[in-house]
Formats: structure tokens, C-alpha cells, sequence
């Protein structure tokens, strides 16, 4: 085994009891994918890296490239309102998490009981979000402070399908997912996937019909690194150029949203460091697991997928993260001996 497959194998083991797995780079040092497991722990047939995952929260990076490649066309604009009382929240607010809307939208708890421990959010019906928006009183000034929104960036989702005329699956594929050839990615819980597992117990696909632009996405390990790759080289992903190549580029690209706010990505979380900055998010379902990252600099890619809901005491995000740190580092390590 090499020293790349050892790493990436320390993430696997991180993500506790038998599960589903998939770990994947691409990196100047080489590429390596991990696979475990079957797709059901009761049998099914073996993990590959074209296997399906629930994503959860990477799905809001691709709202956010969606949001992109939709004002690159012009639809929409970056500043056009999201319709909320009293402040004006724009659509870039939404996709910054900053738009000082709540966590979730008003009402939901009251809908997530009957399934808490399965599938919190399949009880809320689309037709509630606009209606509890109108309720919503915004808590700070847009674009000052981050606020992760599940409720924003679903609201964004819901927004660019009404403009679109169509719903927020078919959109997604027909603007960013069949461009860039990601034919294992979609937002339609009927397809075949991993089967999700909590506490080691098989739950149903994964359903947010009311906000599928914060976790409806699933992915697979190759997919997703098409995915990063994409977003590092925006050339060679959309040789054509248009929209979505130029779209490519503003997701990435840091912004002031308001007065003295910090400057933001679209959805991505960053972290500076020595030389270079990492571009990561993280995703859970009830019963799955991912981590998405890149270093732009570098060119290095993470992916890591488990069949198995995050746990307060799981290490499986983290050991992805410090594998994307690590491999960042030392691809800036070599940069700077040839120079």
C-alpha cells in the first residue's frame, strides 16, 4: 500500500463502524480512490466510485454555482431581492449566509417529530416556505455577520427554479450537472444509491422537498472530483467558455456582502493558509456523511463519503480536512523547492 493510499485509508477508518465508504484525491502527487463496503449493509453489491451518496450541505454549493451560471445568463442578478420584511436580502446574501434569516424556516419543528431520527424535514411541504418567509423577521443586517441557513439557501433553490419555470432537480442538470458531464449526481431520491445507516440501522432515501437547494444532492466520489476539478480549472472544464465557465470562477471569488461584512465565496467555507487557502464544506443526512475541498493553488482535491449520519464525536469531516490541509502543504512545499 502507498503513503496515499495509507492517508486515505486513516480517513476511512475515521468514519467508525462498517459502512458504505468512498475516499478519493487528485492531487500533483497522484490520485487514489478508496472504495468499502457494499451499497447495504444487509448485502448489495460492492462500493465504487460511481456509487451514489446523499451529500447533504455540499448540496449549497451547487445552488450556489447554479445561482452563478444563472446571473452569468442574466435571469437573475447577484443583488436581486429574496422578498424577506424589512431588510433587504439579496439573492448573494442567501448564497453567503448572510442574509440573517433563522437556521430553518418557521414552523418546521412542529413538522419534524413524527420522523427525528429518519428524516426530519420530509413532513414540510413546499408550499409552506414562501408562506413562513412572509413571517420572518431578518435578525441582523444582511451581509454583516455569517449565519448558516438551511432555510436560505433552500429559499435560494426555490427562487431560481420559479424564475426558471421548472423545479430545482431538473434545473440543476439541465445548467451545471449534464454540462460538466456529472452523470452520477442528481437531486432525485428514486435512483439508485448507498443506503444510509444510523447507529448501524438502514433509513430511507434521504427527502427535503421543501428546501432540496440545502441537501438534496447525491454524488459520487468520481463525480465530485470532476466537480472540484471544474472549479479549479473552469478552462479545461467548459472548453466552450459561456456562463457556466465564467460561473465557475465568480463562485469561487471572495465578496463583501455589507458594511464591514467579511469577504465571502459563494456557499464555500474558507480557510487561509501559509501560501494558499482551502475551499471546504461538509454534508450530513440522518444516515451519511460528506466532505468536499480544494486548494486552487495546487490543485488538490478531497472527497469523502460515508453511508453513516455524523455523530458529535465522529472524526471522519475532520480526517478529511486535515487530508486536504496536509496535501495542500506539501504540494506548496514542492512548489516553492522548484522555485
Amino acid at each position: 500500500m502507498s503513503g496515499l493510499d495509507r492517508r486515505l485509508s486513516a480517513v476511512a477508518d475515521a468514519a467508525g463502524p462498517p459502512a458504505g465508504i468512498a475516499v478519493a484525491v487528485r492531487a500533483p502527487g497522484g490520485d487514489a480512490t478508496l472504495c468499502r463496503g457494499t451499497t447495504d449493509r444487509r448485502g448489495g453489491a460492492p462500493v465504487t466510485e460511481r456509487t451514489r451518496f446523499e451529500v447533504g450541505s455540499v448540496s449549497k454549493t451547487f445552488t450556489a454555482l447554479l445561482l452563478a451560471e444563472m446571473a452569468e445568463r442574466g435571469d437573475v442578478a447577484l443583488d436581486d431581492p429574496a422578498g424577506t420584511r424589512g431588510h433587504r436580502v439579496t439573492l448573494e446574501h442567501l448564497a453567503t449566509h448572510t442574509s440573517g434569516l433563522p437556521r430553518l424556516p418557521p414552523g418546521l419543528l412542529r413538522t419534524a417529530w413524527r420522523s427525528w431520527y429518519t428524516n426530519p424535514y420530509g413532513h414540510y411541504p413546499p408550499e409552506r416556505l414562501l408562506p413562513a418567509l412572509a413571517r420572518t423577521r431578518v435578525r441582523r443586517e444582511p451581509g454583516t455577520r455569517v449565519h448558516y441557513s438551511n432555510f436560505g439557501v433552500g429559499l435560494l433553490g426555490r427562487l431560481l427554479a420559479e424564475e426558471a419555470g421548472t423545479d430545482y432537480g431538473t434545473l440543476l442538470t439541465a445548467r451545471v450537472l449534464d454540462p460538466l458531464g456529472l452523470r452520477d449526481t442528481t437531486a432525485d431520491r428514486s435512483l439508485p444509491q448507498a443506503v444510509g445507516h444510523r447507529h448501524g440501522r438502514p433509513l430511507p432515501p434521504w427527502d427535503i422537498p421543501a428546501l432540496p437547494g440545502a441537501g438534496a444532492v447525491r454524488s459520487s466520489a468520481a463525480d465530485l472530483l470532476r466537480y472540484l476539478a471544474a472549479l479549479t480549472g473552469p478552462d479545461a472544464a467548459v472548453p466552450g467558455g459561456g456562463p457556466l465557465r465564467a460561473a465557475l470562477r465568480e463562485v469561487v471569488r471572495p465578496r463583501v456582502t455589507g458594511p464591514g461584512g467579511p469577504a465571502l465565496p459563494l456557499a464555500w467555507s474558507t480557510r487561509e493558509r501559509p501560501g494558499h487557502v482551502l475551499y471546504h464544506h461538509s454534508g450530513g443526512t440522518r444516515g451519511s456523511t460528506a466532505f468536499a475541498g480544494f486548494c486552487p493553488e495546487h490543485g488538490v482535491h478531497v472527497v469523502a463519503l460515508a453511508a453513516t449520519g455524523p455523530t458529535v464525536r465522529g472524526r471522519f469531516i475532520q480526517s478529511a480536512y486535515l487530508l486536504l490541509r496536509s496535501l495542500a502543504a506539501e504540494a506548496a512545499e514542492r512548489t516553492g523547492e522548484r522555485g
